[in-house]
C-alpha cells in the first residue's frame, strides 16, 4: 500500500472533519497528493487546524451539495481514487435537523457519483457510510452485507438510500468503465481528536477535564467500537486492491473482534481505568430512539483481503487518553499524531496483507 499509494491523486470529501483529517494525514504519510474538499463542520476545537494537515495537502472548501463546484474541484485535480466521508453524522442533529441531513447523505452523495460519471480520471470510489444501515431488529446477531438495509432515524435511513444510490451508479454507469466501487460500513470509531457533540468518548475525555462525573444514559448498549485507525486502514486497503481489480468493489463492514463488542458501560469503565481520576454514573435521559444493540460480521472484509483488527479496546482507549492529555499539555500534536499512525502501522506489520503491499 505504501508504494502504491506514492503520488496518486486521491481526493477525500469531508476533510475537514475527525476521519476526514486522520485519514488525510495518513495518506500524505503514504507519499499521496490529497486534494480535500470539505466545509467547517463548525466544531470547536477543529481536529483538522490542530493536525496541521492543511500544510500538506490541496484543501478546497465546498458543500457536496454544491454540483458545480464539485465539478470544477474534479475538473481541476483529476482525481483517480475518492473517499466520500463528507456527511452529516450526528443521530440526535438528524432528528433536528431532518432535510438537511437527507440532503447532505443522499444528494451530496449523488453529487460525488456524478462526478465520477462525468470524469474518466477516478479508477476507484470508497462510499463510507456506517454500520447503522442496517435495519435494526435488536437481536444478539451480528449484521451482514446482504441484510436488508433500512436505518431507524433520519441519519441511519439517509446512510442507507445513500448505499443505494451508490449501487445504482454502479449498476448503470461504472460496469463498463471498470471503475472499482464499495461501500464501507464502520462501527463506531474512537481515536484522539473527536471533540465531536453527543458522543461517549468525547464527552469522557470533556468531563474529566472540568473534574466532573461521566453522564452515561444507556450503559448496556452495544455497539461496535473501534479504534478509527483501524477503520480507515480498511478505507484505504478497499481503494488500493479495487483500483486494478474493480470486481473487489462491493459493501463491507468494517468491525472488531467479538471479545471487543463491548457495552457502553464496560466501554466507560476501561475509559476510567485509564484515565486516572475519571468516573461516570448512570443517568437515563429521555431522548429519540437509539439502538441498543448492534454487531457487524466483518467476515467477507477478513476474507477477501486478509483484514483483521489489530487494536483491542483497551488499546484504543488508551491511544485516545495519550492524545487527549497531549493535547491538553499544548504538545504538537501534528508529531504526536504522526506517532500514532506511525505506532500503528508498525503493528500491522506483522500482517500478511502488510507484507504483501509494502
Amino acid at each position: 500500500m505504501k508504494d502504491f499509494y506514492k503520488g496518486k491523486r486521491v481526493l477525500i470529501t469531508g476533510h475537514m472533519g475527525f476521519k476526514g483529517t486522520w485519514l488525510s494525514m495518513m495518506l500524505v504519510d503514504l507519499g499521496a497528493t490529497v486534494i480535500g474538499y470539505g466545509r467547517d463542520n463548525q466544531v470547536i476545537p477543529s481536529i483538522f487546524a490542530i493536525s496541521g494537515v492543511e500544510d500538506d495537502i490541496r484543501s478546497v472548501e465546498g458543500d457536496v451539495c454544491d454540483l458545480d463546484q464539485l465539478k470544477r474541484t474534479f475538473e481541476a485535480y483529476q482525481p483517480e481514487i475518492v473517499f466520500h466521508l463528507a456527511a452529516q453524522p450526528i443521530v440526535r442533529v438528524s432528528y433536528e435537523q431532518p432535510v438537511e441531513t437527507y440532503q447532505t447523505n443522499v444528494m451530496g452523495t449523488v453529487h460525488v457519483l456524478e462526478c465520477i460519471r462525468l470524469f474518466s480520471c477516478v479508477k476507484s470510489f470508497v462510499n463510507v457510510t456506517t454500520d447503522k444501515v442496517y435495519r435494526n431488529l435488536e437481536m444478539n446477531y451480528c449484521y451482514k452485507e446482504e441484510d436488508e438495509l433500512n436505518g431507524f432515524d433520519p441519519y441511519s435511513n439517509s446512510k442507507s438510500c445513500s448505499e443505494l444510490v451508490t449501487a445504482s451508479y454502479k449498476n448503470s454507469f461504472f460496469q463498463e468503465r471498470q471503475i472499482g466501487v464499495s461501500t464501507a460500513r464502520a462501527g463506531n470509531v474512537l481515536g484522539g481528536g473527536d471533540f465531536s457533540p453527543d458522543r461517549i468518548i468525547p464527552d469522557c475525555v470533556r468531563e474529566t477535564i472540568l473534574e466532573k462525573s461521566i453522564i452515561v444514559r444507556n450503559p448496556d448498549s452495544i455497539r461496535p467500537y473501534q479504534y478509527v485507525l483501524e477503520a480507515l486502514y480498511a478505507y484505504l486497503l478497499i481503494g488500493a486492491m479495487q483500483f486494478d481489480q474493480p470486481r473487489l468493489g462491493d459493501c463491507y463492514n468494517i468491525g472488531p473482534e467479538e471479545e471487543d463488542c463491548v457495552t457502553t458501560g464496560e466501554l466507560v469503565e476501561h475509559f476510567c481505568q485509564e484515565w486516572e481520576g475519571a468516573s461516570w454514573i448512570n443517568k437515563k435521559q429521555d431522548g429519540p430512539h437509539e439502538a441498543g444493540f448492534l454487531k457487524l460480521d466483518s467476515g467477507k472484509l477478513k476474507k477477501q483481503f486478509q483484514w483483521k483488527p489489530q487494536y483491542h479496546i483497551k488499546d484504543s482507549i488508551q491511544a485516545v487518553v495519550e492524545w487527549s492529555k497531549a493535547y491538553e499539555e499544548g504538545q504538537d500534536m501534528a508529531l504526536v499524531m504522526k506517532k500514532q499512525i506511525h505506532d500503528y502501522w508498525e503493528r500491522r506489520e506483522g500482517g500478511k496483507i502488510w507484507k504483501e503491499l509494502y
